[in-house]
């Protein structure tokens, strides 16, 4: 009878435990590194909260004042158990957050793309 209490438990906690993102610090900044074009160090991750099946929200601030709203999917414990570790963690998904704050639509030139042009999807959005 103790057996089966112990047991029960153990599943319990096991799933319970297996809800939560395995991704570390580390490899939350090499992906937000990436997805804003920033090297590691320029920039903190705070406001980090975990939802329910992995998603990873948090908020970037850079040195030069951008700021960011991320999120993520990292691998449940639970996941990576049930694929034998080869579920992988997504790419940051990351949104330059304006007002107030530098963000790359507010720096060097407004309403043109990375390489400087207007192309029609920002003519139609009204930025150039």
């Amino acid at each position: 009878m103790h057996l089966r209490s112990i047991t029960a438990l153990a599943a319990v906690l096991a799933l319970l435990s297996g809800c939560a993102s395995t991704i570390d610090q580390d490899g939350l900044e090499q992906r937000t590194a990436q997805a804003i074009g920033r090297s590691i160090g320029q920039f903190t991750i705070s406001d980090r909260t975990e939802e329910t099946g992995g998603r990873i929200n948090y908020t970037v601030n850079t040195r030069d004042k951008a700021a960011y709203r991320c999120y993520l999917y990292g691998a449940t414990g639970f996941q990576k158990a049930m694929s034998f570790g080869q579920t992988p963690h997504s790419d940051a998904i990351c949104t330059a957050m304006v007002g107030g704050q530098k963000g790359p639509a507010a720096s060097g030139s407004p309403g043109r793309g990375a390489g400087g042009e207007c192309n029609a999807l920002l003519r139609a959005a009204g930025r150039c």
